[in-house]
């Protein structure tokens, strides 16, 4: 690989880094394409993908980013994974592939400037989608409004229930 496309590497990393919500460090070292590719697609699918480059090539892309503090742990085979949209969904996805996959192992992630150790990144992943996240807050405001309509209408329906027993006791008095 010459200079030129190695820059373009670096680049290339850079800008995915810039746009990328979290980035997850991993290990494949023994993982055969089939799996890989396999884990790719997996990823791809939540807007995410996983690359393979040089260690070298990876510091020079992360550094000066968010992700910077990942640093330290790009050495060895090293695959690095970003999500464009949810954080949660690629921690869910590498760490059930770990699971499945013990050649794969997850060494660092970086969200908003944090590193992530792998214990916070298998806790990440035990978080809720967004969907049921957002479906979960919907029904606590749509609750607040039904209570207030229950309360205000308990009153005139209070008041009602006892004029018709007012009225159903007049009625018995003079039969």
């Amino acid at each position: 690989m010459n200079r030129e496309e190695k820059a373009a590497v670096v680049k290339d990393l850079s800008n995915r880094l810039d746009s990328a919500k979290i980035a997850i460090v991993t290990d494949y070292k023994g993982l055969n394409v089939a799996s890989f590719q396999e884990l790719r697609r997996e990823l791809r699918k939540n807007n995410a993908e996983i690359r393979v480059a040089k260690n070298t090539l990876l510091r020079r892309a992360v550094d000066g980013t968010p992700f910077d503090v990942i640093v330290d742990h790009l050495q060895g085979t090293t695959a690095l994974t970003v999500s464009y949209e949810d954080p949660v969904a690629p921690a869910k996805i590498l760490v059930q592939f770990a699971k499945d996959h013990p050649e794969l192992q997850i060494r660092v992630g970086a969200f908003e400037g944090k590193a992530l150790t792998p214990e916070e990144l298998v806790a990440l992943s035990k978080l809720p989608s967004k969907e049921v996240m957002l479906a979960t807050l919907l029904s606590v405001m749509n609750a607040v409004p039904t209570s207030l309509v229950q309360v205000l209408s308990a009153v005139p329906r209070s008041m009602v229930y006892t004029l018709q027993a007012i009225k159903e006791k007049k009625e018995q008095e003079t039969n």
